[in-house]
């Protein structure tokens, strides 16, 4: 059974228990899911001559759905977006929320609803951009009086210094 490479053959499981029976395959290598499936064997054994089961696939769509697929149609180049970074959210998540608070406050009517939130997006995005211009010109502001105050350090000298 060791030898044998071919799923018709056996199961997976059926195939490393007789690994781990005669010893080619230690017990500290066993595969992580092993214990759990033979603690918990599934109902039907997952054979390749099995047939599949006959059962309609229900189509799973959540109300945001067609929003994101629509912005994502009209916005062809979006960032990057890193996937390990739990914080800050992606820009179609913020389009999301942006347009899910203008639906909830009802103001706007269901037809102008996406016009209304990629403005405001708009809006949002110029701000930020404001701010980060404000936040740039008072570090340059900042980095400037730095160098002029070195420069007049540099100015004075050792003997002035040190004059009585």
């Amino acid at each position: 059974m060791a030898s044998s490479r071919l799923e018709k053959v056996g199961t997976i499981f059926s195939r490393i228990k007789g690994l781990l029976r005669s010893g080619a395959l230690r017990e500290e290598d066993k595969p992580i899911w092993y214990d759990v499936y033979k603690a918990f064997p599934p109902k039907y054994e997952p054979r390749f001559d099995r047939p599949a089961p006959d059962i309609p696939i229900r189509n799973i769509f959540y109300p945001e759905d067609i929003i994101r697929a629509s912005f994502h149609k009209q916005q062809k180049s979006l960032p990057s977006v890193n996937l390990s970074d739990q914080q800050s959210q992606t820009q179609t998540q913020r389009f999301i929320s942006v347009y899910n608070r203008l639906k909830d406050e009802g103001k706007t009517p269901e037809e102008k609803l996406y016009s209304e939130a990629v403005d405001l997006m708009n809006a949002e995005k110029i701000a930020a951009s404001d701010k980060e211009d404000v936040h740039k010109a008072e570090t340059t502001s900042i980095a400037s009086s730095f160098q002029e105050a070195k420069k007049r350090e540099a100015n004075v000298d050792i003997k002035d210094i040190f004059k009585d």
